[in-house]
């Protein structure tokens, strides 16, 4: 029986030890001590796609000179290796060194989320289906209301409203994301909400809310079971909900060009990413593992080594935290709402001349 317990204490202890695996982990770099490591290569057996990242590049290149400067060292020779078949074990021939991201559990998995750009419908008069406003900002600075208060009316005759949608929850949705396109039905015009300032007030999420209330499991959470909960319930219960976050985005009119992120660029779904500008400046070029998901949301055990580049920031993009860009529509919401998931992120760094080896 000792022998027993002893083997049961032994089968305890590790499996306190076994790391998940679950969402994409991996655990073959050793620990990190810093968000940024120098590395002297990069080791990946994942299928790499770069077909993307060229199409960013140009829009770069198309639209920020400043940026082009800053990084030409690095875009001149990202091209160079992409021509010659960007192979790797190979970025060091074309003077291109790699840091790489320690990650949130310092193991170098780096969380991948993802986000998109809604598209609502709206009118621009309030009818019986289309009665929850969208705001511009108020001139208001340490005393704005919170959301609590503007759904009580608070903005109420300031002449704010920049439209009238019929869903709570897609105005909440298009807060979170920052920005959308809306599609005004009462003259069939589409124009572009860019993000224009917020409330001051804490941001809460309503998905650890819902986990916290045990309405929907942690393993479950994703933008679609946030959708299902408020299908099914009234909504009293849903506008209780979303009040639980005080924080409120409000928004600026402006023709429907192409989203662009905080760098001024337009993105490119599948290329760009959200990030912390502290440890990767906009413009930034990143080689990342990307962790591949079903439609259910499911990991499915697979990897894809693809370049992106930073363009944009977000208040809950952190550290080792990256947010994708999935594209615009309700299908490029639902694939974004699944992300959270983990992959390694290396930095690309132009090798002083000392360093650089020449191809």
């Amino acid at each position: 029986m000792k022998k027993a317990l002893v083997v049961m204490g032994c089968v305890v202890a590790l499996a306190g030890c076994v790391r998940p695996t679950d969402r994409g982990q991996q655990y073959v770099d050793g620990r990190f001590e810093s968000i940024l490591t120098p590395v002297p290569h990069v080791v990946s057996d994942s299928p790499r796609d770069f077909s993307l990242f060229n199409d960013q590049l140009a829009e770069v290149k198309a639209k920020s000179p400043s940026l082009v400067a800053k990084h030409q060292a690095v875009y001149q020779r990202l091209q160079a290796w992409l021509d010659a078949g960007g192979n790797v074990e190979a970025l060091a021939e074309f003077g291109l060194g790699v840091d790489q991201m320690g990650g949130g559990d310092d193991f170098g998995n780096v969380m991948f989320t993802g986000y998109f750009s809604p598209v609502i419908e709206m009118r621009h008069q309030p009818d019986a289906l289309f009665r929850y406003p969208v705001y511009a900002k108020p001139f208001c600075d340490d005393d704005c209301p919170d959301r609590k208060a503007i759904y009580d009316g608070a903005l109420d005759g300031l002449g704010l409203e920049l439209g009238y949608s019929a869903s709570l929850i897609d105005n909440f949705i298009m807060e979170v994301q920052g920005s959308g396109f809306v599609h005004f039905g009462d003259n069939d015009q589409l124009e572009y909400f860019a993000y224009g300032g917020k409330n001051g007030h804490p941001y809460v999420s309503i998905g650890k809310v819902l986990i916290e209330n045990g309405e929907v499991p942690r393993e479950k959470m994703s933008l679609k079971a946030i959708k299902d909960w408020v299908a099914a319930h009234g909504e009293e219960e849903v506008r209780e909900l979303l009040e639980q976050n005080p924080s409120y985005v409000f928004f600026t009119p402006k023709a429907a060009d192409p989203v662009s992120g905080t760098a001024g660029i337009p993105l490119k779904a599948g290329a760009s990413v959200a990030a912390d500008r502290r440890y990767l400046p906009m413009g930034s070029v990143l080689l990342a593992e990307v962790p591949q998901l079903d439609e259910q949301g499911n990991w499915t055990g697979e990897h894809v080594l693809k370049l992106l580049m930073a363009l944009d920031t977000g208040g809950a993009v952190k550290e080792n935290h990256l947010d994708l860009y999935h594209g615009m529509g309700n299908d490029a919401g639902e694939r974004a709402g699944h992300y959270k998931h983990f992959g390694r992120v290396w930095k690309l760094e132009a090798l002083s001349p000392q360093l650089a080896s020449q191809p």
